[in-house]
């Protein structure tokens, strides 16, 4: 399933300046599920004498794809916001490895959607870390689709005026 079409589906994750600063690649959306892999980079380390990536950037990991999920669900698209995601770390991810983060979204009703998710390196069987989420579904319902990257919000041209949404 491709909600965007070939030539626009680079927007699920460049649309999210977080998603994009962290290099994360969208390696698979299927109806319900995603893949997304987070390369491992030096800079996202949070212990200079282990190697290990920090966790922030594992949850920054498991709360895009999880919302990716969350598209991939509906019938139409439409804003999305992460109400609650719970993070169980089971282990230290491996220095120097890419991290992988799957997530499947299992029950959509009219205004949440319901998440579980994973991050590994090879195995889901030997995961990183797990996650639950509840997303709430038409979040900036008086915005226009793509306002953040655009800079175009409901309340004219420039989005960044004071008084304008950001």
């Amino acid at each position: 399933m491709n909600l965007l079409g070939d030539k626009h589906e680079h927007l699920l994750i460049d649309g999210v300046p977080h998603a994009k600063a962290l290099g994360l690649k969208l390696i698979e959306i299927a109806r319900a599920n995603a893949t997304v892999k987070l390369p491992y980079d030096p800079r996202f380390v949070g212990n200079p004498e282990t190697g290990v990536i920090h966790g922030g950037a594992v949850t920054s990991l498991l709360d895009n794809v999880s919302g990716l999920a969350v598209f991939a669900a509906m019938e139409e698209l439409t804003s999305i916001a992460t109400l609650d995601l719970r993070i169980d770390y089971m282990r230290a991810a491996e220095p120097g490895k890419d991290i992988l983060g799957h997530a499947h979204c299992y029950k959509v009703t009219r205004t949440i959607a319901f998440v579980r998710g994973t991050a590994y390196e090879d195995s889901p069987d030997d995961p990183i870390a797990t996650c639950t989420g509840a997303f709430m579904l038409g979040a900036n319902a008086g915005r226009k689709p793509g306002a953040n990257t655009t800079g175009q919000g409901a309340l004219g041209e420039n989005s960044g005026e004071k008084g304008g949404r950001a």
